[in-house]
This record gives C-alpha cells, sequence and structure tokens, in this order.
C-alpha cells in the first residue's frame, strides 16, 4: 500500500485516515489511488470509518459490494464489521492497480455476506466461501483473540481477515479469469483439473491434511485446484503488497526495491518474489529483537514460484 499524501498540506496520510494532522477531512480515491478533499463521502462514513469517496449511490464502490452485514443488534458486532470493511478496502485498492473492479473493468462484481457467529438470537454457524460470485466472511474473526485461536487450532501461519478477503476473492478472479480458453488450459496443466469433486476433496483433505511439498504453498493447497489457486493468489497479493508497502515507506535492501519503485507495476516475477522474500527476511530479524513472530513464515519453491507467476501474468491483465 502506498504512503498518501494530505491534499491540504502535503503531509504523509494513511489509507485509514479520515482526516490529516492538519485538520483537513480526506477521501480515497479508488481511480486516481490518491486521498481528495473535494469529494462526497461514502454513507457509512461515520458508522464503519469508511473513508472512501461516494461512487454508487450514497455509498463508495467497496460498501455497495457488501449485500449484508452482521446483526447490529448485537453490540459487538458493529465495531468486527468496521475492521472487517477496513480489510476489504484495502484489499480492493490492491486490485485497483491492476485494473480490477474500476469503471474500466466491464466484468462482474463479486457480492459480499458479511455475517456473524454472535446474533441477538443467540450463536450462529457462519461458513465463509465462495459461490457464484457470492463471498461469505465471518467477521468474528475480525477479532484478534478469536484469530489467534484459529490460527493455533488450525495451524495456520497466516489467517487474518485481510488473509481471508484475498482468499475468497481470488476465487471469484479464478471465475472471471475462466472465461478465457487459454487460461483455463495453462490453470490445468499447473493446478491440475478443478471439475474434479470439492466435496469428496475436502473430505479425504480434512481426515488426512497434506504437506505443502515443492508445490504448494500451504497445506490447504494441496486438497482441490479451487484451493491451491486461492491460496497461491493470495500469497501473490501478500507478497506484492509487502513489498510495495515497503517501498512507500522508504524501506529498502542493497538489491532493491529502487526508490518510488512501484510493486504493481514489475512485470518479473521472479523479482518480485524475490525482492520480497529478502525483505521479510530482514524485517524477521527485526522482528526478532522484540520477540514478534516472522512477517512471512513461508517457503517458496520452485513449483509454487511457478504457479505465482502464472496467477501474476494474469492478474496483471486485469
Amino acid at each position: 500500500m502506498q504512503v498518501f499524501r494530505c491534499p491540504a498540506c502535503d503531509a504523509p496520510i494513511w489509507f485509514h485516515n479520515l482526516s490529516c494532522t492538519c485538520g483537513a477531512a480526506v477521501f480515497f480515491d479508488p481511480d486516481e489511488q490518491r486521498m481528495r478533499r473535494d469529494a462526497a463521502p461514502c454513507a457509512n462514513r461515520d458508522t464503519i470509518a469508511c473513508n472512501w469517496q461516494a461512487d454508487e449511490g450514497d455509498l463508495c464502490r467497496s460498501c455497495a459490494m457488501t449485500e449484508t452485514v452482521p446483526d447490529l443488534r448485537e453490540g459487538e458486532n458493529l465495531p468486527l464489521w468496521s475492521q472487517t470493511e477496513a480489510a476489504k478496502r484495502w484489499m480492493l485498492a490492491n486490485l485497483a492497480r491492476w485494473g480490477w473492479f474500476t469503471p474500466a473493468d466491464p466484468g462482474a462484481r463479486p457480492v459480499f455476506r458479511l455475517l456473524s457467529e454472535q446474533t441477538a438470537g443467540g450463536e450462529a454457524d457462519v461458513v465463509m466461501g465462495h459461490a457464484n460470485g457470492v463471498i461469505t466472511i465471518n467477521v468474528t474473526e475480525a477479532s484478534d483473540t478469536v484469530s489467534a485461536e484459529r490460527q493455533e487450532q488450525l495451524g495456520e501461519l497466516y489467517r487474518t481477515m485481510l488473509g481471508h478477503m484475498r482468499h475468497e476473492t481470488a476465487h471469484f478472479l479464478q471465475l472471471r479469469l475462466a472465461e478465457d480458453e487459454a487460461f483455463l488450459s495453462g490453470f490445468r496443466d499447473l493446478f491440475g483439473d478443478e471439475r474434479a469433486d470439492y466435496g469428496e476433496a475436502l473430505e479425504r483433505h480434512y481426515a488426512d491434511p497434506g504437506q505443502p511439498g515443492e508445490n504448494h504453498v500451504t497445506s490447504y493447497a494441496t486438497a482441490h485446484p479451487h484451493e491451491d489457486w486461492a491460496e497461491t493468489l493470495a500469497h501473490l497479493l501478500h507478497l506484492t503488497d509487502l513489498l510495495d508497502s515497503a517501498a512507500s515507506a522508504g524501506l529498502a535492501l542493497p538489491d532493491g526495491p529502487p526508490p518510488g519503485y512501484d510493486a504493481y507495476a514489475e512485470a518479473d516475477t521472479d523479482a518480485l518474489v524475490t525482492q520480497a522474500v529478502a525483505m521479510s527476511i530482514a524485517v524477521n530479524h527485526v522482528n526478532r529483537a522484540l520477540d514478534l513472530p516472522d512477517l512471512y513464515p513461508f517457503v517458496l519453491a520452485q513449483g509454487v514460484r511457478d504457479k505465482l507467476s502464472f496467477a501474476h501474468t494474469h492478474l496483471r491483465r486485469g
């Protein structure tokens, strides 16, 4: 993510800011990827601190994609909804750098159902996933406590709300890309046949989880070609934004990234991934000085890099 500039005083300003320290109110413009002063606010600005400009009616582009919000009669759900929408905005702003879901993109948009396990009527079962363009997200996992518990329970090194947004949206992007036969042919060569029975594949995975090995970025990626793609694409987004954010903050290593580097404009996947991994190793070293976890605790073998390259090539065509 970029570090933005205040349109009033040119001070640095962050993606989530509603205003600058100079007092100017700011509004994010997802098409120009900058903060503005002269924009209509999203109708959710006061409710969930949405700082995007209104785009479709009274709502911003991101909020307009949300079909269902959690039960707000349950008091804890409002901050969870707010944090979930913040992760969605971050993810959508990233994808817009490659042209996805912008006015120039004629394709379909995802629809989001943001549900909570806690409702005024009691506990509810929420299954996260994607089905025919509809993405269901469990806002309960926006809680730091719940997220940490489930990371431990499920043995997942990286389980965050932004990670969920990237993974589930990757399923939707696969539908969009699969309209091109050339994509499907290359996909099946690398990831396998996505027509294999999904339910049976998940049953086998949960009964006996596979090891990532040389060709999968996580254990869950071994379950089915759909999940291999979603995990791979989510990690491509992690790595691209990691490097872009580091460069925007002025962090650099002897071999890059250079000043002014735009990770989303990088066409060489190997260069992108290599620099992102090098940056993560450097930050890992800093984190250990404070006894904090590694920033990116994954090893990317060549088989995984080949899949990242395929995904990168097709996502940039957006």
